[in-house]
């Protein structure tokens, strides 16, 4: 049975031993890079775009350039080769429906990864990203499989009616006129 090893933001875990590294994902943004000839996979939990403030460095790994980077380093020391690389790409969804679509950190995340992919020659073989839904992501190092399930989100516009309405009975309660009780 293999080891399941959960990331978190900011985090990375690559592998010659067949593992299973699990993450969940909004609007971050998972890169699992796999080396078929010597069966070697890793994979990152983005957080933003970009590159890491020096002053905060010790995060660094919550950058998309500093993610990517130690990924596909961590494959070449344990002999991958960049050459051979290739990607899934999985999250960025818009999550919070009060930023515009075109301002959401899952679309920048998503264009990041996209265009550092492409500038580093490495092909992705599949994706799964944007919409409004929550990801839960399953990546096997030795085989390069990758395995999704979307998780249901908390229905924001339902539950803002169910506050209003309830907001609307408050207010009528408080406007019925009724016995005012005087004390000395």
């Amino acid at each position: 049975m293999k080891k399941l090893i959960h990331i978190h933001i900011g985090q990375l875990h690559a592998s010659r031993e067949p593992v299973i590294i699990e993450t969940v994902l909004g609007s971050c943004v998972s890169v699992c890079l796999y080396d078929a000839v010597e069966r070697i996979g890793g994979m990152n939990h983005i957080l933003l775009p970009g590159e890491a403030d020096l002053k905060h460095f010790d995060a660094s790994a919550r950058y998309g350039i500093n993610a990517m980077e130690r990924l596909i380093n961590r494959i070449a020391v344990l002999g991958g080769d960049r050459r051979r690389i290739i990607a899934k790409v999985f999250g960025g969804a818009h999550i919070l429906p009060a930023i515009s679509h075109s301002n959401g950190m899952g679309r920048k995340n998503t264009k990041f990864v996209f265009k550092f992919l492409q500038m580093e020659g490495i092909d992705i073989i599949n994706q799964h990203v944007g919409g409004h839904s929550t990801r839960k992501v399953l990546f096997h190092t030795d085989t390069g499989d990758a395995f999704l399930k979307t998780l249901p989100n908390a229905d924001l516009n339902a539950f803002l009616r169910k506050e209003l309405r309830h907001w609307d009975r408050v207010r009528s309660m408080a406007e019925e006129s009724g016995e005012i009780t005087l004390f000395n």
